[in-house]
């Protein structure tokens, strides 16, 4: 059963945000891209109190995607990715970013925390980030 609502329009443009972020980390990093995406829709905390669905979640701006905002987010969903995207959306969760809500590319060691948020651990080139469960329960 998926843990937040989706038109398939909705699942295709997670599957292209997935590939455009994460495509060089294989299918588990983009899986965990799927995580945060997810995250944010379910959250309805922080910086993503407005976020209600996956297509607003893909193009949130400020604060959203460097895909979406520096103009990479141009490839077709293949059926590779819609099926990942599939996985995230019926709730599969993979450390580190089974909570996490933010993540990011640094050029050395992950910081412990980035925005107050705590480092939730490295996959490959990306450092990931979550919330207090305080902060963000909807999370959890």
């Amino acid at each position: 059963m998926a843990v937040i609502s989706y038109t398939e329009e909705h699942v295709k443009l997670l599957a292209r945000l997935m590939r455009a972020e994460a495509e060089g980390e294989g299918p588990k990093g983009m899986l965990m891209v799927g995580n945060v995406g997810v995250n944010r829709v379910k959250g309805n905390c922080l910086d993503f109190k407005k976020i209600r669905n996956l297509r607003q979640m893909v193009f949130q701006s400020p604060g959203g995607f460097e895909a979406t905002q520096k103009g990479y987010f141009y490839q077709r969903a293949r059926e590779s990715d819609i099926a990942l995207a599939r996985r995230t959306i019926q709730g599969e969760r993979f450390w580190p970013a089974n909570f996490s809500l933010w993540f990011f590319r640094p050029g050395g060691e992950c910081p412990p925390t980035w925005f107050n948020q705590e480092n939730s651990g490295r996959f490959k080139n990306h450092c990931f980030f979550q919330p207090s469960a305080g902060d963000c329960p909807s999370v959890y």
